[in-house]
């Protein structure tokens, strides 16, 4: 298989810095809208990469479930190796990439865990296996087979049958706050437009990066 010659040119479109918004946040929100506009597969499906105190990095895709001044808001298990890396190392980085605009935004910054209120607010509109779900999955550790976890939802079902699902005590939200965010659009000849916003003491400093 001869994957050294697949290539594809990137010509839909420029980026100018004369044409940024000077905040990050509002100019996050027109490219996410003009991703779910054009109809993109999970178009706030974001990867989050985190490393442990030893430096060992691990990846996965997770949803973008809010974002506003303060930060991006994801939701996880509070057992899962992600959780455990950003107990040991809250510097994490996310990034999504809308393939069919040629476009993608890189964020790096700090996570912390969200106040349980707000993740409880979340998990009241999460559809009900979904809520299910997160009692059901203890995330990341090992097992034997998908029958032990097709017997742990038929027990949470019976467990929870009579009423509203609560909020595991497990089970909550980060918000990642951004140190910088690079808005990234492709070009031809790999000749990429690239502009970073950082953040400094009155606000934000936009920089235009090499590609």
């Amino acid at each position: 298989m001869d994957i050294a010659s697949l290539r594809r040119e990137y010509t839909q479109a420029g980026l100018h810095r004369d044409t940024l918004n000077p905040n990050p946040y509002q100019q996050f929100s027109l490219w996410l809208q003009q991703a779910i506009e054009a109809e993109v597969l999970e178009p706030t499906a974001m990867q989050v990469a985190t490393a442990s105190a030893a430096g060992k990095p691990t990846l996965r895709t997770v949803l973008l479930k809010s974002f506003d001044a303060n930060g991006f808001v994801f939701y996880t298990n509070y057992h899962s190796q992600k959780a455990q890396q950003i107990t040991e190392n809250p510097q994490v980085a996310l990034l999504l990439f809308w393939k069919e605009l040629e476009r993608q935004v890189e964020i790096t910054g700090r996570a912390e865990k969200i106040p349980t209120l707000e993740s409880l607010r979340y998990f009241a509109t999460r559809p009900r296996g979904s809520q299910l779900g997160a009692w059901v999955s203890a995330q990341s550790s090992i097992i034997t087979s998908r029958k032990l976890l097709e017997l742990k939802l038929d027990e949470m079902k019976r467990k929870f049958s009579a009423g509203e699902i609560p909020l595991p005590d497990f089970w909550g939200g980060y918000r990642v706050v951004p140190d910088s965010i690079e808005f990234w659009q492709g070009r031809p000849n790999r000749l990429h437009d690239r502009f970073e916003y950082r953040r400094a003491a009155d606000g934000w400093e936009i920089g235009r990066l090499s590609p």
